[in-house]
């Protein structure tokens, strides 16, 4: 039976409202491959069963479609231009690179691109499923046609022509027919082929490699499952309203309930999936990754090895589920991580990452402090730091009655009282890479710098209006305050910033925080979860920290790349946007000397060694990312190569040197070190953080500045000569 035959029978089996139009795709299919593609889709003609709808995803899908319309924040209906909308995501969401479709393909779907959206009102999901079934058999297809490229011998392919190809394709056109994609295909082929010569693998090591690779991901596409099907077209439709709704899937929904309750035995990431890969989100304070230190969010995962195994498994096109499970494993044994970096060129550039599996303690998320000293004009300044990783609370030693339970807030008036007693001049509260946590513990800890007064507000759907509030009088710390920020400072973190900086109360520092400003809540299904954003936060001065976030007072550089890590980088992404100030006091007023303190700042920094090679750093990042073609020719691809590693090889060296250490001679020796590095969980770094070391410089900046915060008044006071400034 040819695969045509096959496919019209399953589906005229289950009354398929678009048989016609799937008859003219799957003949299409057939006519348009190229005789040696035929042939390997004739050979697996049994291996892919197309997959068909429950009716409980049908009860579930007409569920989802309701929650989205009248209880999403985002009021928006179903209609036309959305049906549109949501072929183009779930088509991304299938093949964002557009390596499998053909524009002959996207044609044949026009029909039902303006018909989606009715169909998800009503349950429809046959549409849904006919695209998912023709991507999988066009998957198949694509990764027979590589193997046997493969199998043929890459000593065949030419890498002595001038050919580029795409680094990101995501925004290209689709190859206008099956010839066009075979072309593609030997191009992606050729690429991974030069960049595991040029890391030194041998013909026959690639051979095995890329065979692995396919067959495995071949082996995953042949067993799709319905529920696969389900989860993509319903994050597709889903991810209309935001990028923070979405579908869980029964078995998903088990694993975020894990992750949520931090009872999970891994590597302390949260994972999602990213077209055929699985992406780091973030990396939880604490945790075996975090601590770890070389997984990034961004980096996308190839492979999983676990210690006992020679070979690593190839994760490539796997469900999000099942890589969790292979991560997932007991205590104290080591899982490496083949990945590729946040930062890389293209997909062909990997590094393995070993990271010993652990329980991600509460303690290890703690709040710590330390007190540095700075010398100005004989006068030397002692800062309290204050390094919050999230925001945290041990709520059953709460309900059980603990008068001494653990909270952020309780632990880091503790930690101020300590400070206070070392005779401390001002404090820096590090907030980087905390992304959030506990909604009330942003509040409470608002509360310890502040007199009683707003915090945070909090608008639902209907536009109703709740107003969180310190309501203790009492003051921790009413001395000079900074706050360090980056892009991984989100959610509670960005509450607490936000705050600090409406109130007039202390300095922000940083880069540009994330912009999560959204709540979401988790309501069962008859099948499965839909997690929901319900509500929006609001700064007590009435901007929303959605999508801007909180734009530090004093900016400072960061390696991260804005344009792919942030709420603002998010498709869908709710906007930014005002409602009315609540009433708040303001300490006091920075606008007398914040351009001196820019100057100060600016000054220091263009002499510091660090921060110059922090400005390398991102200059060279960001040339890598701006590259968007590289060479498939043997000869320019070894001298990109060589250029790059040597830029590697400066910037580590020129890092040792500022530290007093001996340069490396070659890269082998800078990774090794990495490596060994990484393996030392308990190592630490005593240089100090030069951001911190800057945080506290600001801080005495505003004590030689203006000696009205130098002899730590109260509030009162404060607000009193702010009021007359």
């Amino acid at each position: 039976m040819s695969i045509a035959e096959r496919i019209m029978t399953r589906h005229s089996e289950l009354d398929n409202p678009l048989k016609h139009l799937f008859r003219a795709v799957s003949i299409g299919l057939v006519l348009t491959l190229s005789a040696q593609a035929s042939a390997t889709a004739e050979s697996t003609d049994t291996a892919y069963e197309p997959v068909a709808p429950t009716v409980d995803q049908a009860r579930a899908n007409i569920l989802i479609a309701r929650q989205l319309q009248f209880t999403h924040f985002r009021d928006m209906g179903i209609n036309d231009d959305l049906s549109s909308d949501v072929f183009d995501a779930y088509l991304d969401y299938l093949d964002g690179q557009h390596i499998y479709l053909t524009q002959e393909d996207i044609n044949q779907f026009s029909a039902v691109r303006d018909s989606l959206g009715s169909a998800l009102k009503t349950g429809q999901l046959q549409p849904g499923f006919d695209i998912y079934n023709l991507v999988q058999q066009r998957i198949i297809e694509r990764l027979n046609f590589a193997i046997n490229v493969i199998e043929s011998g890459i000593d065949k392919l030419d890498f002595e022509t001038d050919e580029q190809i795409l680094v990101d394709r995501s925004e290209a056109d689709w190859e206008a027919d099956a010839a066009a994609l075979d072309n593609l295909w030997i191009k992606r082929i050729k690429n991974a082929v030069l960049a595991q010569r040029l890391n030194g693998s041998d013909d026959e090591e690639i051979t095995k490699a890329l065979l692995r690779r396919y067959e495995g991901q071949l082996k995953r596409t042949r067993q799709a499952r319905s529920e696969d099907a389900f989860q993509a077209y319903m994050n597709a439709f889903a991810g209309m309203w935001d990028p923070h709704t979405s579908y869980f899937s029964p078995r998903t929904s088990e694993n975020f309930n894990i992750n949520m309750s931090l009872s999970l035995e891994g590597i302390g990431a949260v994972l999602q999936s990213d077209n055929e890969y699985t992406k780091v989100v973030r990396l939880v304070p604490g945790g075996p990754a975090s601590k770890q230190g070389q997984l990034q969010p961004a980096d996308r995962i190839v492979s999983v090895r676990q210690e006992d195994k020679e070979e690593a498994v190839n994760v490539i096109g796997w469900r999000l589920d099942e890589v969790v499970d292979l991560i997932r494993g007991p205590k104290q044994s080591t899982v490496t991580l083949e990945v590729i970096p946040s930062d890389a060129a293209d997909e062909t550039v990997t590094k393995t990452i070993a990271i010993k599996r652990d329980e991600v303690k509460l303690e290890e998320q703690s709040a710590s402090s330390d007190v540095i000293e700075l010398d100005r004009s004989g006068k030397t300044f002692r800062i309290g730091v204050i390094t919050i990783p999230t925001f945290y609370a041990d709520f059953k030693a709460m309900q059980d009655g603990d008068p001494n339970y653990k909270s952020t807030t309780r632990d880091v008036r503790n930690l101020i009282n300590d400070l206070k007693q070392e005779g401390i001049d001002g404090i820096v509260m590090d907030v980087r890479n905390n992304g959030g946590g506990a909604l009330h513990e942003a509040n409470d800890l608002v509360g310890l710098f502040i007199e009683e007064g707003p915090t945070v507000q909090i608008r639902n759907s209907n536009n109703d209006v709740k107003v969180l509030e310190d309501q203790d009088p009492s003051v921790t710390y009413d001395g000079p305050l900074v706050v360090l920020v980056n892009r991984m400072s989100a959610s509670a973190s960005e509450i607490f910033a936000g705050a600090i900086q409406d109130y007039g109360r202390g300095l922000v520092v940083g880069s540009q925080t994330f912009g999560k400003g959204t709540v979401q809540a988790v309501r069962p299904l008859n099948h499965g979860q839909l997690k929901i954003t319900q509500s929006k936060f609001y700064r007590v001065s009435g901007g929303s920290t959605q999508h801007k976030g909180v734009i530090p007072d004093i900016e400072i550089p960061s390696r991260v790349d804005k344009t792919r890590i942030g709420e603002d980088a998010l498709d869908h992404a709710l906007p930014w946007d005002q409602i009315e100030a609540v009433p708040h006091e303001r300490y006091f007023d920075f606008s007398g000397v914040i351009d001196e303190l820019r100057v100060r700042h600016d000054e220091r920094f263009a002499e510091h060694p660090e921060f110059r090679l922090l400005q390398k750093e991102i200059d060279f990042l960001k040339q890598q990312r701006e590259k968007t073609t590289v060479s498939l020719n043997l000869v320019e691809r070894e001298a990109y190569q060589s250029q790059v590693e040597r830029a590697r090889l400066t910037i580590a060296n020129a890092r040792r040197e500022i530290r007093g250490e001996e340069p490396f001679d070659t890269l082998e020796q800078l990774d090794d070190w990495q490596d060994m590095q990484a393996a030392d969980v308990d190592s630490t770094d005593d240089d100090l953080d030069f951001i911190i070391e800057e945080g506290g410089n600001i801080m005495a900046d505003m004590l030689e500045l203006d000696q009205r915060m130098a002899s730590i008044l109260t509030p009162k006071q404060i607000t009193a000569q702010a009021r007359s400034h």
